[in-house]
């Protein structure tokens, strides 16, 4: 039995365990805190005002040092707090010091260039599935180049942080990263000589409006109509979608993306969860994967962007001309550091050749690609000779990377190289035949392996394509078929998976294109 004395004691037991459970609940709620993109190996971006910002007390002093710089800064009411360092030239390491309350020290901190690498799947796979995996992962210790790999995520709301860390490349961290993100930083670090972060904020199967901030999908009718279309579902089911997303991510997780591979056959082990909703648009869902991670990372500077993604759009590729221009420039207005750099990669050939000209869904989207070059600062990495006709995912991923820092030395660096393959310029009619003119030709045309030119198609009045005699004279491409008399209008590459060869010297391929605006299949696609 217990007494009054021993019920005392029991009380005043309590009392002080809940006294010390209160205190270190409340240290801890005073202490700084920063979001995890400020860690130890992080990068910061070079040459630029750097923004730190994080959380303490309602007016508590923080201060924060790197290097010489000091700056000194006070929560708000809410205890938010925000500061600015002055621009920093590139070097390290650094130890970055965050005093208050608490004192938090970062070390090994770089200052160099941080991209932010984005898109779906193709942006999403990883080093240990490209082509030559085992070697390229086994020489991959690149101590200046780090690696932020942000978890998949959805949200309701925008939110202020992340799941990730920062860490230095070699052969124990670069497996799960990124592949296309690796080989373009690899580059980029080599040829510059500066501390290169990559941020990874990638998903497969997004669509481009899920990347894109609600207020600015407010802004726009295309938007709109995607936002009216979801609020009913997202009224009923969120709950249910949020966690069917979150448990696709740990079964990607837990069977380590096999299905990238894309070998005919080949298991993939475990069942993925039910959908809550029609599988078919679930990928379509906005919003939701941009309030989870690109949210976090706004105003962490950035030198710029690079961008794989367009697969899940295709069967609205019209649409895409609209969609990807917005997500450009809502996220250059975010960032508000002008317009930064932002490379992105045209879709790879994939599917079955078909023998016949025809309308195609995958190359109206990459002409919507093509477009947005119209937007300043941008460049393209054409892929049309990269992909594999059975694997979305195709396993060479290291010229996508080459062909993206080609873009970035021209768009970002300033570098006077060829950047890019030919780009339709010009044409005019002449005696049944066709004559085009390019653009980023460097040293000339050429047609890959020294082959009879292939690719073009030609039409009449009939709209009736038929397959191209096509040669190169003079660094302009002439076409013509002896059917088709009186033509007037061209198109190279118009497929899923065209045969064509037309390169420039420099061994960069042509974007395919056409010279109509006849309406496409998908041009009333919503």
């Amino acid at each position: 039995m217990i007494n009054r004395k021993n019920m005392r004691r029991f009380d005043n037991l309590f009392l002080l365990m809940f006294m010390v459970v209160f205190y270190n609940v409340s240290a801890s709620f005073a202490d700084v805190k920063l979001p995890s993109l400020f860690d130890d190996n992080m990068v910061l971006q070079r040459d630029m005002k750097i923004t730190l910002w994080g959380w303490a007390d309602p007016g508590e002093e923080i201060k924060v040092s790197i290097n010489s710089l000091s700056e000194f800064v006070k929560a708000d009411k809410n205890g938010d707090w925000k500061v600015k360092l002055e621009p920093m030239t590139a070097g390290g390491p650094f130890k970055l010091i965050i005093e208050a309350k608490n004192i938090i020290a970062y070390s090994n901190v770089m200052v160099g260039d941080v991209w932010i690498c984005s898109g779906q799947s193709n942006m999403e796979m990883r080093v240990r599935h490209v082509v030559d995996s085992d070697n390229e992962v086994a020489d991959a210790l690149y101590p200046n180049l780090r690696l932020f790999q942000i978890k998949n995520d959805l949200s309701p709301a925008p939110r202020n942080d992340c799941e990730g860390s920062w860490e230095v490349c070699r052969p124990s961290t670069v497996g799960d990263f990124s592949a296309a993100g690796y080989f373009f930083g690899r580059k980029i670090m080599q040829e510059t000589n500066v501390p290169i972060g990559l941020i990874n904020a990638s998903w497969g199967g997004t669509t481009v409006e899920a990347w894109i901030s609600i207020d600015a999908q407010y802004q726009s009718n295309e938007f709109r109509n995607i936002l009216d279309h979801w609020k009913p579902v997202l009224e009923k089911k969120s709950p249910e979608i949020l966690s069917f997303y979150r448990k696709m991510a740990e079964w990607e997780e837990d069977v380590h993306y096999v299905e990238y591979v894309g070998k005919p056959g080949l298991p993939i082990y475990g069942t993925p969860p039910k959908s809550p909703v029609k599988l078919s648009i679930v990928p379509q869902l906005p919003v939701w994967v941009y309030n989870a991670m690109i949210a976090p990372l706004v105003p962490y500077a950035i030198k710029g962007v690079i961008w794989y993604q367009g697969e899940s759009n295709a069967g609205r590729a019209y649409q895409y001309r609209k969609l990807f221009p917005s997500l450009i420039r809502n996220w250059r207005r975010l960032w508000n550091q002008g317009n930064f750099p932002f490379l992105f990669v045209q879709l790879a050939n994939y599917g079955k050749s078909d023998p016949h000209p025809g309308e195609s869904a995958w190359a109206e989207l990459r002409e919507a690609q093509l477009m947005t070059l119209s937007l300043s600062n941008t460049a393209m990495a054409v892929a049309i000779d990269l992909g594999e006709a059975d694997n979305i995912h195709p396993g060479n991923k290291q010229d996508v990377g080459y062909r993206l820092a080609l873009g970035a030395l021209k768009v970002a660096y300033g570098e006077n190289i060829i950047h890019s393959g030919p780009v339709f310029d010009t044409m005019n009619i002449e005696g049944g035949r066709i004559h085009l003119r390019f653009s980023c030709i460097g040293e000339g045309l050429v047609s890959k392996n020294n082959d009879s030119v292939k690719g073009f198609t030609i039409a009449g009045e009939d709209r009736k394509f038929s397959r191209a005699k096509a040669v190169i004279i003079d660094n302009e491409v002439t076409v013509w078929n002896e059917i088709v008399t009186d033509p007037i209008a061209v198109r190279y590459g118009w497929a899923n998976n065209p045969d064509c060869n037309l390169y420039n010297c420099e061994g960069l391929p042509a974007s395919p294109f056409r010279t109509d605006d006849w309406h496409g299949i998908t041009v009333n696609k919503k």
